[in-house]
C-alpha cells in the first residue's frame, strides 16, 4: 500500500463568515483516532444553512475552530481505518454525513467516525451519491421518524424543488403515502415526476387551499408552515413549527445513522429512489459556485468533484 501524504488540498474558511470566506487552500491530511477511518474524498454535498451553525466556527467547548472546511456530506474510498474499526476495510466506498464539530469534505480526504459511514450504493455515482446523506436522512427521519408517515396516509411536502424536499417526496410516494408537494413553478414537472400527486406553487396558488394532511413535513419555513391547518402532524426543519398547532409539532436536526443509509442505498440500488445533483465542480470553482447559491441564483444541491 502506498504512502498517504501529509498535506492535501481543501477549501476553507480562515474565518468566521459568509462564503466569501472560502477559498483553496494547502491542509494537513487530518489524523485519524479510534473509531475513525480516513476517506480519500470522490465527491462532497454542500449545504447552504453549514455556514450559519455554531459548530462550523466552534468546537463542543465553545472554542474559535478556523481555518474550518466545510460539506458534510461525503462519498469517497477508504484509504486507512484506526484501531477498534472491524466492518470497513482500505479500498471500500463508502458514504455518509460528518460530524458538525469536525472538518467537513471538501478536500481530498476526511477523517470520518466509521459509525457514521455506509457502504455506497452501487447503483449510482460517487457525485450522485455525495446528495443523498444530509438530505436523505433528513426527509427519512422527518418523514417516518418525527412524523410517523404510514402507508394509506397523506403529506404536503414544503419545498419539493429542494434536496431534502426532493427526495421526501420520493420516499412518501414509495411509502404509499398521498404526496400534496409545495414549491416554485419551475420544480412542478419534477415533483411530478418524483411521485407528487398534486403541486402548490407557493409563490402563485393560495396557500389557503392546502389540504389538511396527516402529516406537514417542512423544509422552507416561513408562511408555508404557517398557513398549516390544525390537526397535522408538522416537522419542520427550518423553525418551530406555529403554536396553533401544539404538541403535534417537532422541530429537528438530522442524527447520523448508519441503517438509514444504508436503507437509502438499497433504495436507489432497487431503483426506487433517484438522487438528484443541482450542480457539480472542481474544487477549485466551489467558492465561486457556493457564493452564486447563497445569492439565490442556482437551484438544488452543490456537490463538489475531487475525483472523476
Amino acid at each position: 500500500m502506498s504512502q498517504l501524504p501529509t498535506s492535501m488540498r481543501a477549501l476553507r474558511a480562515a474565518a468566521a463568515g459568509g462564503p466569501e470566506q472560502l477559498a483553496v487552500d494547502t491542509a494537513p491530511v487530518p489524523p485519524i483516532g479510534t473509531g475513525d477511518v480516513l476517506v480519500r474524498v470522490h465527491a462532497a454535498g454542500y449545504t447552504p444553512g453549514e455556514l450559519d451553525w455554531p459548530s462550523t466556527w466552534e468546537d463542543r467547548l465553545g472554542r474559535p475552530r478556523t481555518p474550518t472546511i466545510p460539506s458534510h456530506e461525503v462519498s469517497g474510498t477508504v484509504a486507512a481505518v484506526g484501531f477498534g474499526v472491524a466492518e470497513l476495510a482500505v479500498g471500500d466506498e463508502v458514504f455518509g454525513l460528518t460530524d458538525w464539530y469536525r472538518d467537513g469534505a471538501a478536500a481530498e480526504f476526511i477523517a470520518v467516525e466509521a459509525r457514521n459511514l455506509a457502504r455506497k450504493p452501487e447503483g449510482a455515482d460517487h457525485v450522485a451519491t455525495a446528495t443523498l446523506p444530509l438530505s436523505g436522512l433528513t426527509a427519512w427521519q422527518g418523514l417516518f421518524t418525527h412524523g410517523g408517515l404510514s402507508a394509506g396516509q397523506s403529506v404536503i411536502v414544503h419545498g419539493a424543488g429542494g434536496g431534502v424536499g426532493a427526495l421526501a417526496v420520493q420516499l412518501a410516494h414509495l411509502a404509499g403515502a398521498h404526496v400534496t408537494a409545495t414549491g416554485r413553478a419551475s420544480v412542478r414537472g419534477l415533483a411530478t415526476d418524483l411521485g407528487a400527486d398534486t403541486f402548490f406553487d407557493l409563490e402563485a396558488d393560495d396557500l389557503g387551499e392546502l389540504p389538511r394532511t396527516d402529516v406537514v413535513f417542512d423544509t422552507v419555513g416561513g408562511e408555508a408552515l404557517a398557513r398549516t391547518k390544525a390537526g397535522s402532524r408538522v416537522v419542520s426543519i427550518v423553525e418551530q413549527p406555529p403554536e396553533a398547532v401544539g404538541d403535534q409539532g417537532v422541530y429537528f436536526v438530522v442524527e447520523p445513522d448508519r441503517a438509514g443509509l444504508a436503507e437509502l442505498a438499497r433504495k436507489v440500488d432497487a431503483g426506487e429512489l433517484t438522487a438528484i445533483v443541482g450542480h457539480r465542480c472542481p474544487l477549485d470553482d466551489a467558492a465561486g459556485l457556493i457564493q452564486r447559491k447563497h445569492r439565490g441564483e442556482l437551484p438544488g444541491k452543490i456537490v463538489i468533484s475531487l475525483i472523476d
